[in-house]
């Protein structure tokens, strides 16, 4: 008894004996068939087949894109280019008031349809004023030609004086060697033949001075004297002064900004009053780099498309190219003088005629932004090493 509680109590000098831990055994797992190693295995062929496949096609790709490179390159595009059109400010050179306007804003109008007129009373006023001196200036010469024949019959009557006085003269003188005339008389005789031919010298000179008004010729027309042509042109400067009031289409084309303008407003001499764009006669203004101009010449085909109708192509030419640069207009040019600058690709101008015959096709309007190709003809050929 003794024994068993020694053993159940352990005295100070004795350890208490540590718990033994066994150790857990893992529960037996049971293996399956992975599916996903499996699928693994069976695309292995196949992915090998599409590796092999790739490098043989590597090859034809290559060559493919060789072939393209080499006959390639014919072709220029650029989309820095937008639709022109003929347009034009609609005005006349005389000052008046607009009595009507005739046409309205965006309307078509034909060639030499009427689109507005001004007050035309001030200008029939000065055309009346004007024929009315071309007629007096008629009259005029008509009665220069009436008085230059006075002027003959004058000199001739004085001739007649002169050539009697002459007589006189004559005798005197012969009569005052003899002592029969007096030498009073004879100076009397004298004095009147000197101022009959100062008389006569003066209707000479005024006769001729008369004849040159008539221009040298005295059976001259009255339509051809110069005064007169002067009268007649004053009548036609005011005629067409009067007809420049009826304002009629140039072209034919669609009116715009009608609205600026209105029955009883002043319009100064060449003042604009709306525009005219011809949709007719449109063209492609291109600004290509430098660089792809090398093979371009006018006459070339050209493809057009326009940003607005990305479904429709139009057909044209190569009309010009630019003799210079955009920038050599520009109102301040590049000036590249020093040693430290960067070059810039320049752009060159290049206008393309546009076909716009084909009917089908939806109208061109100026400022569209457009895309054009130039097939140049010349592929890039073999590179150069």
């Amino acid at each position: 008894m003794a024994e068993a509680l020694r053993k159940s109590a352990p005295g100070r000098d004795e350890a208490p004996e540590a718990p033994v831990t066994r150790p857990i055994e893992p529960a037996p797992v049971q293996l399956r068939p992975d599916k996903s190693a499996a699928a693994e295995t069976a695309r292995g062929p196949s992915r090998r087949w599409t590796r092999w496949g790739l490098f043989l096609l590597l090859p034809l790709v290559l060559a493919v894109g060789f072939y393209w490179y080499v006959t390639g390159g014919q072709v220029m595009s650029t989309d820095d280019a937008y639709v022109e059109a003929e347009k034009v400010g609609i005005s006349t050179d005389v000052a008046g008031i607009v009595q009507d306007v005739d046409v309205h804003e965006n309307e078509h109008v034909a060639a030499g349809q009427l689109l507005y007129r001004l007050d035309p009373r001030p200008f029939q006023i000065a055309l009346d004023d004007a024929k009315a001196n071309l007629a007096q200036t008629a009259l005029s010469i008509e009665a220069m030609k009436q008085d230059y024949k006075r002027m003959l019959s004058d000199v001739a009557a004085e001739q007649a004086q002169v050539d009697l006085d002459q007589t006189n003269f004559n005798r005197d003188a012969t009569l005052l060697r003899s002592g029969t005339v007096s030498q009073a008389v004879y100076d009397q005789v004298k004095s009147t033949l000197e101022t009959d031919q100062s008389k006569l010298d003066s209707l000479r000179q005024q006769a001729q001075v008369q004849l040159a008004k008539l221009g040298g010729n005295a059976d001259i027309a009255v339509t051809a004297h110069p005064r007169y042509l002067q009268a007649k042109a004053k009548v036609d400067e005011a005629q067409r002064q009067l007809d420049d009031t009826v304002v009629r289409a140039p072209f034919a084309g669609i009116a715009t900004d009608v609205p600026a303008i209105a029955p009883g407003k002043y319009l100064a001499a060449s003042m604009t009053a709306f525009y005219l764009v011809n949709t007719d006669h449109v063209w492609v203004d291109a600004n290509p780099k430098e660089t792809e101009l090398t093979y371009v010449r006018p006459g070339q085909p050209v493809t057009v498309t326009v940003d607005t109708y990305p479904n429709q192509v139009w057909q044209g030419t190569v009309e010009s190219i630019s003799p210079a640069a955009a920038q050599e207009f520009a109102l301040l040019p590049a000036q590249n003088t020093s040693g430290n600058w960067v070059k810039v690709v320049q752009r060159v101008p290049m206008r393309v005629r546009v076909d716009t015959s084909d009917q089908k096709l939806p109208p061109l309007r100026a400022g569209m932004s457009a895309e054009v190709a130039v097939d140049t003809g010349h592929a890039r050929g073999l590179p150069h090493f």
